[in-house]
């Protein structure tokens, strides 16, 4: 008998054909993304800008706060229906995670529009942009489109789910355009932002629809849902944790703005979302990675996969994301002066400062989404929700004191904490379950 670790080349390879055609439609949408917002940038100025991003951000925090999303669980049990053949108790799966999702965020949403007026005024709200609160809150549709989004990986329809990458963004940089044009102000790029979250929500549920009609011949989108919950044990449970996982992953990240906005005010918030805006560069492929990984790692797990051929999956994963980041962060390093200007015009050069911190920051945590979908392929999602609580959340408490101290260069030396921490803690726990699992044997017969 001999250790062998069949699959492990070809999920590694699988995964970054995935990552390929995800990173397509990103790189598309940072494009994009960098043209609406100079555009944003100029036409409002620091404060209005800050409004924007206070106004968006408020409605991010509770969309994930209260939303349910459920791609995990379409992956992960989708995986075992999909290996057995059963179309039937797949369709059951997709209609129970996707009433849940929906349920989860009409209820957001009118949360959202109910807190808005009593939160609005404590982040520096304009009247205008308190009037518009109630009715952005809709934007929490766009998060409200993970069953479809978890459908399509798990068809391994990455190209699909590359191209729907590019659709917020598109209709961002027309409604901007129009709104500066139109010299409509705040309102006018607020209701381009509504538009884009609306269509990136309606897209995504119509490219999941349409594959599912050529995957899944005879199952019908709408029907009973019953014994969903009894033929994927511990579903629920899973749910939860995976959930928390997402929540609390995202929270600290949506949190930050809010905080700098209440602490510094929105002028300071605008300077913020510049330098965050510019060091996504760095943190969208390793979600991407994290994302392509799990449908792949799940699988892998489902076929009995794991131990050392785990471990040898992610690490190789691990590195191309580390080495992709590096120089990265070097050319920030260097240019961050220009890239604030470049971004927002000269009112925005104070963003160069903290961007220097969180591109450090971002270029630690390139580990984090990878091994997150490692330990919830597992089965383990509670120990991606311990580091993320821990080093997300367990250090927010701190962040308003740094702010009054070091002023906006706190939020950046608070996001280098947090990186540290998560990482650090996320290395631990995969490493430990990793071990904690014999590996897999193959008997060789002469």
């Amino acid at each position: 008998m001999v250790d062998r670790a069949p699959g492990a080349g070809a999920t590694v390879g699988r995964i970054y054909s995935n990552l390929a055609r995800l990173l397509g439609g990103k790189a598309a949408a940072g494009l994009i993304s960098l043209a609406y917002i100079a555009i944003a940038a100029r036409a409002l100025g620091t404060r209005d800008y800050g409004v924007l991003v206070l106004v968006h951000g408020y409605i991010l925090m509770v969309g994930g706060l209260i939303g349910f999303p459920g791609w995990h669980a379409v992956v992960r049990y989708g995986a075992h229906a999909r290996a057995d053949g059963d179309v039937p108790r797949l369709a059951r799966l997709l209609r129970f995670v996707g009433v849940v999702e929906v349920a989860g965020g009409l209820l957001a949403i009118a949360i959202a529009a109910l807190l808005a007026p009593i939160v609005g005024p404590r982040l520096g709200w304009s009247p205008a942009a308190l009037l518009w609160a109630t009715p952005y809150s809709l934007a929490i549709l766009a998060s409200t489109r993970a069953t479809p989004a978890g459908y399509l990986q798990l068809a391994g329809r990455f190209d699909l789910l590359g191209l729907h990458n590019t659709v917020a963004p598109l209709v961002r940089l027309v409604g901007a355009v129009v709104a500066a044009l139109l010299h409509s102000g705040l309102i006018g790029f607020l209701v381009a932002w509504l538009a884009a979250a609306l269509a990136e929500c309606a897209v995504m549920w119509i490219m999941g629809l349409m594959v599912a009609r050529e995957e899944l011949p005879g199952a019908p989108f709408l029907g009973v849902m019953r014994g969903a919950v009894a033929e994927n044990p511990g579903i629920r449970r899973f749910m939860f944790a995976a959930n928390a996982d997402i929540t609390l992953g995202e929270l600290s990240a949506r949190a930050v703005p809010l905080i700098v906005g209440w602490t510094l005010g929105p002028a300071a918030a605008g300077l913020y979302a510049i330098a965050q805006r510019a060091t996504v560069v760095l943190a969208q492929p390793a979600q991407i990675l994290g994302q392509a990984a799990y449908a792949e790692l799940a699988q892998l797990v489902a076929r009995g996969g794991r131990g050392a051929l785990l471990r040898a999956a992610l690490g190789r994963s691990l590195g191309v994301a580390v080495l992709a980041a590096t120089p990265i962060l070097a050319l920030i390093a260097i240019f961050s002066r220009p890239i604030a200007v470049l971004m927002g015009g000269d009112a925005f050069a104070g963003a160069s400062g903290p961007m220097i911190w969180l591109a450090s920051a971002r270029t630690v945590l390139v580990v984090a989404p990878s091994i997150s979908a490692a330990l919830t392929a597992l089965g383990r999602p509670v120990l991606s929700v311990g580091a993320n609580l821990t080093g997300g959340l367990g250090l927010l408490v701190v962040l308003p004191p740094m702010l009054r101290a070091l002023g906006l260069p706190g939020a950046g030396l608070h996001a280098l904490l947090q990186a540290g921490l998560t990482a650090a803690l996320l290395v631990w726990f995969v490493l430990r379950e990793s071990r904690a699992v014999r590996p897999q044997r193959v008997k060789v017969v002469s």
